[in-house]
């Protein structure tokens, strides 16, 4: 990308709007893998059959990216002798370590619940960039920001209107699990995204992972045996929101500072609680009390933490791996 588009990526309308198109195509993905499941009669405990179709998305969304990317550059979209190392590693994060255990999440807690403990890939994702990766400086309004936001994960869990304090390794656990390889995948692309082009990097790891999945599902005994044109057309929308949200979501990182997109990620679970109020039904859970203040809580840390990210220069080193 030339100069100008670099600051066409850095105006803070174009990020607000980009970052918040993600965040609602994300959103969507709660009910709409939830939906999957039912369409292509996958049971909740059949994890092969769910990471199986988990790397079929993933694999067409590899396809998608890399024809979205081909045709903008109006040619093919490879990558160079030396990417394979950064494609394999940004492929171990954003989609073997994330959805392996997300997918089976899923399926053993609610659509509601699971989107709000995802939020908390927007502060895991600072402390990493900040402690870690050192590209950015940790201040006191930073982490007063990631402990508000962290409490309305613990108040999600409390019990009343259809949230209990139940935590179960095969749910919570592994959306927690999920999170934090999200956390540290964005922290990766904004490292790696200096050496390579953006979309071709989450092409090509959605390609390489997305086939793991894929063979990984079938040989533990994942059949997807039902097929019809509502899921075929549900996956296909699947495979085109990652496409497109991660395509976009690795541009802004690559030209901001990693607090200055991921911040926008408390948007995810707002998506998420409303369409899955709407689609799945979990109303009481959507717009019970506590759910709406944990997300009021949420909203709250980000907010301080994007204020200490603007009222303090980001660092532009960025660390070896």
């Amino acid at each position: 990308m030339n100069l100008q588009e670099d600051k066409f990526f850095t105006k803070p309308a174009v990020v607000w709007l980009l970052a918040m198109l993600c965040c609602a195509l994300w959103g969507s993905a709660f009910p709409s893998i939830k939906t999957g499941y039912a369409l292509f009669q996958i049971p909740q405990g059949e994890f092969q059959t769910q990471i199986l179709f988990a790397g079929s998305r993933f694999f067409f969304a590899g396809v998608l990216t890399v024809l979205f990317g081909s045709m903008l550059g109006r040619k093919l979209l490879l990558p160079q002798k030396g990417s394979w190392k950064r494609i394999s590693m940004l492929g171990l994060f954003q989609t073997i370590l994330q959805y392996i255990p997300f997918y089976i999440g899923l399926a053993h807690t609610s659509g509601v619940k699971s989107s709000i403990l995802v939020g908390t890939n927007v502060f895991l994702s600072l402390l990493i960039a900040c402690l870690i990766f050192k590209q950015e400086t940790l201040t006191g309004r930073k982490v007063l920001g990631s402990v508000i936001g962290f409490s309305g994960v613990v108040l999600v869990n409390l019990s009343g209107a259809g949230l209990d304090s139940q935590f179960s390794f095969l749910g919570e656990g592994m959306i927690l699990i999920s999170t934090v390889s999200t956390a540290f995948s964005a922290v990766l692309m904004k490292h790696l995204s200096q050496q390579d082009d953006p979309v071709m990097l989450s092409g090509y790891q959605f390609l390489f992972g997305g086939a793991v999945l894929a063979a990984l599902g079938f040989a533990f005994g994942g059949r997807i045996t039902t097929w019809n044109f509502p899921g075929a057309s549900l996956l296909f929308y699947l495979a085109f929101l990652s496409a497109a949200a991660y395509s976009l979501w690795s541009i802004l990182l690559k030209y901001n500072p990693v607090s200055r997109v991921t911040v926008f990620g408390f948007m995810n679970p707002v998506f998420g609680v409303i369409l899955s109020a709407l689609i799945l039904n979990e109303r009481q859970q959507a717009f019970g009390l506590k759910a709406v203040a944990a997300l009021a809580l949420v909203s709250l840390g980000i907010y301080i933490v994007n204020s200490a990210a603007a009222a303090r220069p980001q660092k532009d080193g960025l660390s070896n791996i």
